[in-house]
Formats: structure tokens, C-alpha cells, sequence
């Protein structure tokens, strides 16, 4: 059995494949973005892979992360066996050098899915440190071609700076940006502006079934720990839903948020340098924010009443 939102069909040619690479158990963001992908119907998830992030806050971070993952999908398939999609481990360690790629389940299925023939375009979307998608770069280059990169992280441009995803795995940005990828950057400016309070969570989430529960008393416990509240954007009221910016854009490429930016270096301090080549990415200044969180919270309850329906 699959779940399929049974009020409205995605018109032919219009699906696509995707990969989630997350550090979902990094903080309590990437869980709505994994949840909101699942219940879309445009997308077709191929695999979900599982991302370090450093060992300032876990020493196991990337077994953190698949285990988060892991846990995330139990609860989606407590009523039927629904989303039957391939978790996967990852990258352990952010790079060391610039050519030594680690060979993972991750990068394996990254390189497998790029490779296949299909009518849906593929699309990966980063929700952390870089660094499964510059692995499997780096060992099968020819892939590059054959995939959109999207991935949440970066500072504002001009200037960029210090960033908690860049900042994990600098040399993996670096062989992304140099690679020729097509990339589309959501730098945190622009993944900021999916604000959202801790009051609508609790009206649309918390009550859609065992899953919203989960993604409501995660990101309340959270805020609870260190890590939370040493954080000055995080009020007790309101959190940031920066990843879920991500799954926003494979549902509507927002034509008007956007502009192209010469590849930059990325310099030792985070900072962005110039470079001299004709490379460009495509950068988000803004994401639509209304329409993305409204989009989860009405398919998290429109899976509420198909799972009562059962």
C-alpha cells in the first residue's frame, strides 16, 4: 500500500524523482522537511540519506542522523507500511583533503539514481554539511549532468561568513562549487524567513496523529537543551523551519526569489571570494514562506484523516 492524497492527482510529466540528504537529528527542522516531502505527491522520494554533522555536538553524529531518520519513518508507517523508502548511512567525517572521497551507502545510491534513465528529473536536497553529494562527486564525476543540487546553507551574499552547514564541511562546499553541478543555494538569509511560532505549531501539527505529536514535543524538547537555548533566534516562541525551504522549491522553483551568482571561492573564514570563471549558481533571496508552511500543515492533516479512514 502507498499513501496518495486522494483529493487531487499530479498531472502526468510533472512528477520527480528526489534524495533527501539530511543531518536530521542535528536539531528539529530537517524532520519537517523529510515529513512534508513524504506527503508530496510530486515527489518521488528514492532514498533518504543520512549526513554527519562535526562531532562538536555528537561524536556518532551521521549514526545520529540514520537513526533519526529511521524513527521519523516508523512513525509515519504506524497504521500500513507506507512509505517503503531506502534509509541509507553516510558520510562520517567531513572531508580531510580535497581528493580523497569516502565510499558510502549514500554515495553509492547518490551515483545509482544519477545514473538511471528516466523521464523525472532527479533532484537532491541537502539539508546539512555537503558532504555525500561532493563524495559521490568526486568518484563518479560524470554524474554532475544528470542531477539539480539544492542545497539549504551558505551566508548572504555578497560577503557570506560563517554558516552552521558550510561551516561542517568547507572542502566539501568547495568541490561542490568547482564541480558543474547545476546548484541552487538557499543561503541562510534566505532559509531564516520560514519563521514560524511555536503557538501554530501547536494548532497544526501537534494534533495530526502520532507523527505530528513526535515533530511538535521534538522541537519543544529541543529548545529545552543546550544547544537550544544558547541560540539568541530561538525565543521560546518561534523557531526557524530553514530546511523545509528546500521541499518548498521542489514544489515551485520561485521564479522571482532567485538570482544567479558567479561561483564564488569560499574562503578558511566562510567568507565568499571572486573568482575568475563562468560558472553560475542560482541563489534564493527569499522563499515563499505562507505557501510552504500552509502546504505542510494541510497534508499532514489530510494524512490525519486518511489514516482514520483505514
Amino acid at each position: 500500500m502507498r499513501y496518495k492524497n486522494s483529493l487531487f492527482d499530479v498531472p502526468e510529466g510533472k512528477t520527480i524523482r528526489v534524495i533527501i540528504d539530511t543531518d536530521a537529528a542535528n536539531e528539529a527542522d530537517d524532520q519537517y522537511a523529510i515529513v512534508h516531502a513524504l506527503l508530496s505527491p510530486r515527489l518521488n522520494v528514492k532514498a533518504i540519506t543520512a549526513a554527519h554533522f562535526g562531532n562538536e555536538k555528537s561524536p556518532h553524529s551521521m549514526e545520529d542522523s540514520y537513526q533519526e531518520i529511521i524513527h521519523i519513518i516508523s512513525l509515519m508507517n504506524t497504521v500500513e507500511n507506507i512509505f517503503n523508502i531506502p534509509v541509507l548511512r553516510g558520510c562520517e567525517n567531513p572531508f580531510s583533503d580535497c581528493g580523497n572521497p569516502e565510499i558510502t551507502p549514500a554515495t553509492e545510491a547518490i551515483i545509482n539514481e544519477a545514473m538511471i534513465d528516466s523521464d523525472e528529473p532527479l533532484y537532491v536536497i541537502v539539508l546539512g554539511a555537503i558532504t555525500n553529494v561532493a563524495s559521490a562527486i568526486l568518484t563518479q564525476p560524470s554524474i554532475c549532468e544528470r542531477f539539480t543540487l539544492i542545497w539549504v546553507g551558505g551566508n548572504a551574499y555578497p560577503e557570506g561568513g560563517w554558516e552552521y552547514n558550510l561551516k561542517n564541511d568547507v572542502i566539501a562546499a568547495r568541490i561542490v562549487f568547482n564541480s558543474s553541478v547545476p546548484l541552487w543555494q538557499i543561503p541562510r538569509n534566505a532559509y531564516q524567513s520560514v519563521l514560524v511560532s511555536m503557538s501554530e505549531l501547536a494548532l497544526n501539527v501537534a494534533p495530526c496523529g502520532e507523527i505530528g505529536k513526535y515533530l511538535f514535543s521534538h522541537m519543544v524538547e529541543w529548545g529545552k537543551t543546550y544547544w537550544g537555548k544558547r541560540s539568541n533566534l530561538r525565543t521560546g516562541e518561534c523557531w526557524f523551519l530553514g530546511d523545509s525551504a528546500a521541499v518548498g522549491l521542489l514544489l515551485n522553483e520561485h521564479e522571482f526569489h532567485y538570482h544567479l551568482e558567479n561561483v564564488p571561492y569560499i574562503n578558511d573564514d566562510y567568507t565568499y571570494g571572486q573568482r575568475d570563471n563562468n560558472r553560475q549558481i542560482r541563489v534564493y533571496d527569499s522563499v515563499d514562506s505562507r505557501f510552504i508552511t500552509e502546504d505542510m500543515y494541510s497534508k499532514l492533516k489530510l494524512y490525519t484523516k486518511f489514516l482514520e479512514a483505514l
